[in-house]
């Protein structure tokens, strides 16, 4: 009886013994094969509209991501059984983990065909087609040509009047952002972005706050824009943009005097802006003809426009740069104040 016993429990050790041998080295083959790849390629792969976890493991095993489909399978209903892959395209590269690759289908991080591209505030029409025709996006005399036309469906547009010394209806209007659009999107596209963008930035209360002030929404915008190349500090672009409005509703009014406009007037960007210069004739030279010039001279972003529509009430005329590599402002009432602030900050008093 004994030996029976003995028997058993020898066939029973062993049996538990080649369970475990087998289920140990099982386990090892299950881990093997589901390590990472060989390789650092990136491999783009598709994962269809209704796919099944076992699809998607099929196709990235054909694409050499993963070394076995079936145990892939296997893991995910083992450790992610709620898990769902989205379809689209992915980049995955060839050495990643299975929980990476798991992470990024079920994230819907694909590959999307779009490009980036920013505008930086203050940027002119010819400068932001410039800018996206060298990062080959636009065909800059195409860009000029859309960015010349009012066929675009946003309710400012018919807010821009005629004039006939500007070169870019649109000039003002595109708004300084970063976007992100098809590769394959046209001129005339990326415009319609970007004053959407600008619908969307220009509050529903600024156009009442605008018609309170007298002045118009082309207004708003040629005076942001005057205060976007003209200030670096956002504080100071309400002070700002109250002067130029304390300037242009006096009575009687002043030229606004705005070096900006001259450099707009100019065509080109310089470092100084000499007295021969300020004489330009040009419409935008506010040096020589009261108002606002014709139209904006650039694209101004939030702070300016904001700034624009509420500016703050004060009795400056005049402003000088400090000097003092802040970009701030001293801010003055009276010509004498003004000289004063002028040497103070050219370090001769």
């Amino acid at each position: 009886m004994n030996s029976i016993i003995r028997t058993i429990l020898i066939v029973i050790s062993t049996l538990i013994l080649v369970i475990g041998i087998s289920s140990y080295y099982l386990y090892q083959h299950f881990n093997n094969e589901l390590q990472p790849v060989e390789g650092k390629q990136i491999v783009q792969v598709n994962i269809p509209k209704g796919a099944t976890i076992k699809n998607a493991a099929s196709i990235l095993a054909e694409h050499k991501l993963i070394r076995n489909a079936e145990y892939f399978t296997y893991y995910i209903r083992w450790k992610h059984k709620d898990t769902q892959f989205i379809a689209g395209d992915y980049q995955l590269q060839q050495g990643s983990s299975v929980d990476d690759i798991i992470f990024t289908l079920s994230s819907g991080d694909v590959l999307r065909d779009t490009v980036r591209f920013t505008i930086p505030e203050g940027y002119t029409v010819e400068q932001i087609a410039l800018k996206l025709a060298n990062e080959g996006l636009v065909d800059e005399q195409k860009f000029l040509s859309a960015a010349n036309s009012r066929e675009y469906n946003y309710w400012f547009i018919n807010e821009i009047p005629d004039k006939p010394q500007v070169k870019y209806i649109l000039e003002g209007f595109l708004f300084p952002e970063t976007y992100e659009v098809n590769k394959s999107a046209t001129e005339k596209q990326i415009i319609d972005r970007m004053l959407m963008q600008f619908e969307r930035e220009y509050k529903s209360e600024w156009r009442s706050l605008s018609e309170q002030m007298g002045v118009s929404i082309y207004d708003i915008v040629t005076m942001a824009s005057i205060v976007e190349r003209e200030a670096v500090v956002d504080k100071e672009r309400p002070i700002i943009a109250g002067v130029f409005y304390n300037r242009l509703f006096s009575q009687p009014a002043w030229k606004l005097e705005s070096c900006a406009t001259v450099q707009y007037a100019l065509g080109k960007q310089r470092d100084i802006i000499t007295f021969a210069d300020l004489e330009v004739d040009s419409p935008f030279n506010t040096y020589i003809y009261e108002g606002l010039p014709p139209a904006p001279i650039a694209s101004p972003g939030r702070e300016s426009l904001k700034a624009a529509v509420t500016p703050v009430e004060h009795n400056y005329y005049f402003f000088v740069t400090k000097k003092d590599g802040t970009s701030e402002h001293h801010f003055s009432t009276t010509l004498q104040e003004h000289q004063q602030n002028d040497a103070k900050s050219r370090g001769s008093w």
